[in-house]
């Protein structure tokens, strides 16, 4: 596309950057140092306060959306570090999103980014049939033998840059689904205090089963009585943050209705990205008549699991009381028996905890709860892994510069074990680690402390 083409002159239709939000800005530069790409670049434009700019320059007529504007808004990792050092509140990660909602329904983006997205998010993501289908092919490819043969016969060397980099980073599939395992109803063997609902996610299903199953397990030895609704959609996190909003509504719809339930005290979330934009469905449905009320419901009863145990007066036992009944038999599985007892353990905070939840303290205050650890700091503990959701694929060399970072930060405390809380966060530090050569477990922090109760 010709930079010089007037595509634009202005944001059209609904779902445009809010106006109020764009002037907030007070262009003060506070937000500069806790930038990933400001970081990467140098340059104004790669900054919060720089494409705001851009934004309002679009917005007022000024400047076209043109090919630059696009790769801005797409070299944003959308982590919001800056919103946490705004002084003025300015919810910036709201304004990229709604600038690539625009991008994306006026396709802009090249035909690549298009095919990903579509492919990915507003496709295979949509449906979780789909989703399971994908999976299932995948699991084929990686224990059929297939995808060994691949990588020793120089079959990779003959794909593309990208695709040969992109191989590391896709996750094991898990050998059952969580929603497969799990039935709609388990009860803890005393009283229950709470009764939650339990989203099982997408890719915590299918490449994460066995924590959505840790995070079950953790729920019900607090004494709750966990629901999982059958057939739930992906939460639509994924698709919101890339600009495929009609998508991410209509997933919303449907988790909406299987969770707007009375009986629910809370809906508890295990992956950082899903509980964050969970609770955005208020703000994203706030003009919908039909959706605004529910949306509002549901919005309010979502915690991530390390903000309701928290809340809720957890602590880890030295035991796991029995279970009755309605459990799928999966409880009865065999436990781990090493112990934590001596192990240097530190802490990454997903940054859609960090920054968009406000969530880092209840994760710290939890793991310090484990006897006999010796809990580390990680130096920039809540700078950006680099994963942000597909953004390792699609700016993958910018994503391992923010990795390097990562590792180099983990590498100077050498922990014996990291404890995170998001999916994408997991499969981007293995990935790190692995390539350092640095024997440390990664674990979510849901495993962590349901193997903390089973000492």
């Amino acid at each position: 596309m010709d930079e010089k083409a007037t595509v634009l002159s202005a944001f059209q239709g609904i779902d445009i950057p809010n106006y109020d939000v764009i002037i907030n800005c007070m262009h003060c530069g506070l937000c500069l140092p806790t930038c990933p790409t400001y970081a990467l670049t140098g340059l104004e434009k790669s900054s919060p306060r720089g494409r705001i700019r851009l934004i309002k320059a679009v917005a007022d007529g000024e400047l076209p959306i043109t090919d630059g504007f696009v790769r801005e808004m797409n070299f944003c990792l959308d982590c919001q570090a800056c919103e946490t050092a705004c002084p003025a509140g300015v919810k910036y990660g709201s304004l990229v999103e709604a600038a690539r909602t625009q991008i994306y329904r006026e396709k802009y983006e090249s035909l690549l980014t298009r095919l990903i997205k579509k492919t990915m998010l507003d496709w295979a993501f949509i449906r979780q049939q789909r989703l399971k289908l994908l999976a299932r092919s995948l699991r084929f490819y990686e224990r059929s033998g297939f995808k060994w043969f691949v990588e020793k016969s120089g079959v990779l060397g003959l794909m593309s840059r990208k695709f040969q980099a992109i191989q590391p980073l896709t996750p094991t599939i898990s050998t059952e689904f969580s929603s497969d395992v799990l039935p709609e109803l388990l009860r803890p063997a005393h009283e229950p205090r709470y009764r939650v609902g339990f989203l099982t996610g997408c890719i915590m299903d299918v490449a994460f089963a066995d924590v959505n199953l840790d995070t079950v397990k953790l729920l019900l030895h607090h004494d709750c009585e966990v629901v999982v609704p059958g057939n739930q959609a992906c939460c639509g996190s994924l698709q919101a943050h890339n600009g495929v909003l009609d998508a991410a509504r209509e997933m919303a719809k449907r988790n909406m209705l299987l969770f707007d339930r009375d009986d629910l005290d809370f809906i508890v979330m295990n992956s950082a990205g899903c509980g964050a934009f969970m609770k955005e469905y208020a703000h994203v449905f706030a003009d919908d008549h039909d959706w605004s009320e529910r949306a509002k419901r549901i919005s309010a009863k979502v915690l991530d699991i390390t903000e309701f145990l928290a809340r809720t007066g957890y602590t880890p036992a030295s035991s796991v009381p029995s279970h009755r009944g309605d459990d799928g038999g999966f409880l009865r599985t065999a436990r781990r028996t090493d112990s934590f007892r001596g192990k240097r353990v530190g802490y990454h905070d997903a940054c859609h905890l960090a920054h968009t939840q406000k969530i880092t303290q209840q994760p710290r205050q939890l793991i310090k709860m484990v006897p006999g650890i010796d809990f580390v700091e990680i130096p920039e503990s809540t700078w950006c892994c680099g994963s942000a959701g597909i953004y390792n694929i699609v700016h993958h060399d910018d994503s391992m510069k923010l990795l390097d970072r990562k590792v180099e930060n983990i590498a100077k405390v050498a922990p014996d074990i990291i404890v995170t809380g998001n999916p994408g966060c997991l499969l981007q530090i293995q990935h790190g680690l692995r390539e350092r050569g640095l024997k440390i477990e990664l674990m979510h922090t849901a495993t962590f402390l349901w193997n903390a109760c089973e000492r």
